[in-house]
């Protein structure tokens, strides 16, 4: 006996174990999504075309199975999809790191361990769960995979698809209750369970979003430029950062909450239960000259199971520079940027030629000895 076996009155009682045992394993929500993707299809090829993907090379990738997750993995019927709040409630207030020029920003879901292993963990035990209720029912097959960020897979439309929330106008997905704070995750799955319904759009004629954006990355509603976003170019970017954009990044050393921060549906989020997700190593209140002192070896150990380590240690000096060139003009700043002109790679070179220009060529005469100045 197949899934497809199963009755509709089976099929609606495992979904209702799903959500449960969902619960239980720490999502917040859990819905069935149909996987109909007509529409985000295209409007990801107009997005592809426009080359808003900037160097993200591998969105392009993959044609259909992108859109079509039954030709991504044969016999998709369905996507699980979950959602886990991360917004870390004894972090330093957001607002203030980001009002203090000396301290380096970093985005609210990468304070502490890396998402994605966690994710995939409680997925796979909520997979065995219902392979378990399958073979209860004596089914033969259950075919299933897992995805956290790992596929070409359109998490956000199929979360939407579920009744996890509605795409807002920055393009991340809103829930009413929870905001903006939470990573996706989903399993796609053979087996025909009934789908839940999208929820209704709650965006109206808010704009905060759009008008907040420091460098005007969201284009217009719904359309987000990636080659303009902070998050992009602190974190997929892996060459040099656009002059234009530098001022604008401010002290944003990796990614960038403005446009959830200011979206009013975020009153509402609700602080993590997970401790993983808890800020490591002060990265929430870190000055940006301690940061730029750490050496490699030092870099590795503090970002050892944190989403930062992806970006390597050469763009995180990078970034930190240019945070660094934004900072309020000190010996202490200069000293520190000092340090790195002789760094080996002409990435941070660059960024540190830079960085230092937009103190020594606008500030009074500094007691800072000579060499340093060389």
């Amino acid at each position: 006996m197949s899934a497809d076996s199963l009755t509709s009155a089976e099929s609606a009682a495992l979904v209702v174990a799903i959500k449960n045992w969902g619960r239980e394993l720490g999502f917040q929500q859990v819905g069935i999504a149909n996987i109909e993707l007509n529409q985000d299809a295209q409007c990801l090829r107009e997005w592809l075309a426009r080359e808003h993907h900037g160097a993200m090379a591998y969105m392009a990738r993959h044609g259909d199975k992108r859109w079509q997750p039954d030709k991504l993995i044969p016999g998709t019927l369905r996507a699980i999809s979950v959602r886990m709040d991360y917004w870390p409630s004894d972090a330093r207030d957001a607002d203030e790191v980001l009002d203090d020029a000396q301290l380096g920003y970093v985005s609210r879901y990468a304070l502490g361990r890396d998402y994605h292993k966690l994710l995939r963990a409680r997925l796979q035990q909520l997979a065995d769960r219902i392979t378990a209720q399958i073979e209860v029912h004596d089914c033969e097959t259950h075919g299933y995979r897992v995805f956290v960020d790992s596929g070409p897979v359109l998490e956000k439309a199929l979360a939407r698809n579920a009744g996890l929330g509605w795409i807002g106008k920055h393009t991340n997905l809103l829930h009413r209750d929870a905001g903006s704070y939470f990573f996706l995750g989903e399993i796609l799955t053979n087996l025909p369970l009934p789908s839940d319904e999208p929820v209704s759009a709650h965006c109206g004629s808010c704009t905060a979003c759009i008008d907040v954006c420091p460098t005007k990355a969201i284009v217009a509603p719904y359309q987000l430029d990636a080659r303009r976003c902070i998050s992009y170019l602190t974190i997929e970017l892996r060459e040099s950062i656009p002059v234009e954009f530098r001022k604008a990044i401010g002290n944003r050393i990796y990614g960038c909450d403005d446009c959830q921060l200011i979206c009013p549906w975020n009153k509402y989020a609700q602080p993590t239960m997970e401790p993983d997700f808890r800020p490591r190593h002060g990265l929430d209140r870190s000055q940006l000259v301690a940061l730029f002192a750490w050496s490699e070896e030092e870099f590795l150990k503090r970002t050892e199971g944190s989403a930062i380590r992806r970006i390597g240690y050469d763009c995180w000096l990078r970034n930190i520079a240019v945070a660094l060139g934004n900072a309020p003009t000190s010996p202490q700043v200069i000293a520190a940027l000092a340090a790195r002109q002789q760094h080996p790679s002409t990435l941070v070179r660059e960024h540190v030629d830079w960085a230092l220009s937009q103190h020594v060529q606008k500030s009074e005469p500094l007691d800072v000895p000579r060499e340093i100045l060389a």
